[in-house]
């Protein structure tokens, strides 16, 4: 055994006996009290910590804490460049001066991040400044990129009001120049009625351009004989020049085509079959501050649309567009029901020598009717339920064949809706909860609902004939209750509709209807 002397002086008076000096008993009890003292060390660090971290909230929910941000460190962009991260938010975050605002600015970060739709994950952390700098903080931004960059979709689509069905696909890349930039191809093919090809690139900004890019190519063929008597095909371009949170520029180049291979059109619809150029600048204004697109409860929305076309070309379609839409939902106090009321209005005219008397593009007119939801879609003149698509408003006899009809008589011509100029359009809907749970609980309510609308013709001279007191008296007007199963891409409608008023050559039906809407 060695000397007291040679023992540290520090341990001579609690000096650990070894384990050969005890029994086994002892010696597990020595261990024990050590255990013990282990975790009684860990409950106090744990305490401890608990203690500064509950410090930091007091002090963050009470008093503003200054700091600066000194570095902003971007990880995981292998593929994406790290100076159009930087512009996105390196400034943002820059900008905060107290933690607070640094903290929100990360989560405004985290979502534009998000918003370019080309990672998977972001993750957004503050870190300690340099030492010698106090008061500093590094800004770590990790993204993960997707392993496969390519992405699809296809699916079978219906459409109750046409009684048809389309086959719809779209392929995306995204990242492949490393800008955020997404390409795309679409195709579209719905059974005698739309046939739709595209493709495009979109990016959030380029260089020192602030603001998203967009181009797009596409052939559009469309099939309105059952409605108007004339088949259109589009081929064009088109270019989104300006993109911001609340308002959107885009130029649109496109060739345009019109037949009717039926040969029964009317007069005013064959006066306009051949081929045209549209050259057309659109400048949309939108602000939403509804808390759902599918149901909403509360807030209220606005857009205005304004669209010149003949621009560069005397010869093309020459026009102005202008549409308004506005709308508010309020809560009421049971069954979590909410009244949603909207108004919209729209009008075109004919930019040449003596417009008043000139025609407007068939295709460029308003038109009201259709299946889909006033609630949902924010663009313009709502739907109007319980008539079909197009069929409100003026229309005019198709060309007469000669002959007789299947029973003897004489052969009656049937009609095309031509649209409007001039269009107004209201609705109000009370949506609430219906009384079984199971219902509630996946999101299926009911709702009662009202629209009105009505549409004339100003060109061709028409405006002269247009009075105000006709007009309102002549408004069609439809009120119906359903049920809406709404889902993450679309809601879903059935609906009782009874007709409370409609003119001579309107196609309207008092009956069940069935809706597809999506959000916009």
């Amino acid at each position: 055994m060695a000397d007291a002397a040679d023992q540290n002086p520090k341990d001579a008076g609690n000096r650990v006996p070894e384990p050969w000096a005890g029994a086994d008993g002892e010696i597990a009890d020595e261990e024990y009290e050590y255990e013990e003292e282990e975790e009684l060390d860990e409950r106090a660090a744990a305490a401890l910590e608990r203690e500064k971290v509950q410090s930091v909230f007091r002090r963050l929910s009470s008093d503003l804490v200054g700091i600066r941000v000194h570095d902003v460190i971007i990880r995981g962009n292998a593929k994406t460049r790290e100076e159009l991260i930087e512009a996105e938010v390196a400034d943002l975050l820059r900008s905060a001066t107290t933690v607070q605002d640094l903290l929100s600015a990360a989560a405004d970060a985290s979502a534009r991040l998000r918003g370019l739709d080309v990672f998977e994950a972001v993750n957004i952390t503050l870190d300690a400044g340099p030492p010698e700098l106090p008061g500093t903080t590094n800004v770590v931004i990790e993204v993960i990129e997707p392993a496969i960059p390519i992405s699809g979709n296809a699916g079978v689509f219906s459409k109750p009001e046409a009684k048809a069905w389309s086959l719809e696909g779209a392929v995306k890349w995204k990242n492949l120049a490393g800008y955020a930039d997404i390409w795309d191809a679409s195709v579209a093919y719905g059974w005698d009625q739309t046939t739709e090809v595209g493709v495009g690139v979109s990016l959030p900004r380029f260089k020192s351009i602030p603001t998203p890019l967009m181009a797009r190519a596409s052939l559009l063929s469309q099939d309105w004989m059952k409605f108007s008597s004339y088949k259109e095909r589009l081929l064009g371009l088109s270019f989104g020049l300006l993109s911001t949170r609340h308002h959107d520029l885009s130029y649109n180049l496109t060739w345009r085509t019109l037949t009717d291979p039926s040969r029964l059109a009317s007069t005013s619809i064959r006066r306009q079959l051949g081929h045209n150029l549209l050259s057309a600048l659109k400048y949309t204004y939108k602000i939403d501050q509804r808390d759902s697109h599918i149901r909403p409860t509360k807030g209220y929305a606005f857009l205005s649309s304004s669209q010149v076309g003949g621009l560069w070309d005397n010869k093309g379609l020459n026009f102005f567009r202008q549409e308004f839409d506005a709308r508010a939902a309020v809560p009421f106090g049971f069954w979590n029901a909410a009244l949603n009321v909207g108004v919209g209005a729209g009008v075109v005219l004919p930019l040449a020598r003596g417009f008043m008397n000139s025609s407007t593009p068939v295709t460029d007119r308003f038109n009201l009717g259709g299946h889909s939801s006033p609630v949902c879609s924010l663009g313009g003149i709502s739907s109007l339920l319980g008539f079909r698509t197009r069929g409100v408003g003026p229309t005019e006899a198709q060309r007469l064949v000669p002959g007789t009809s299947e029973d003897g008589s004489a052969a009656v011509p049937g009609r095309d809706y031509l649209g409007g100029d001039l269009a107004v359009s209201a609705f109000a809907d009370l949506s609430f909860d219906l009384p079984l749970k199971v219902f509630r609980d996946a999101g299926i309510h009911g709702h009662a609902f009202l629209t009105a609308g009505n549409l004339v013709k100003l060109s061709e001279g028409q405006y002269k004939n247009l009075s105000l007191d006709e007009f309102r008296r002549s408004f069609r007007s439809s009120a119906g209750v359903g049920i809406i199963l709404p889902t993450k891409l679309f809601r879903v409608e059935v609906n009782y509709c009874y007709i409370l008023k409609q003119s001579q050559h309107d196609s309207g039906k008092t009956g069940i209807q069935f809706s597809f809407s999506s959000p916009s």
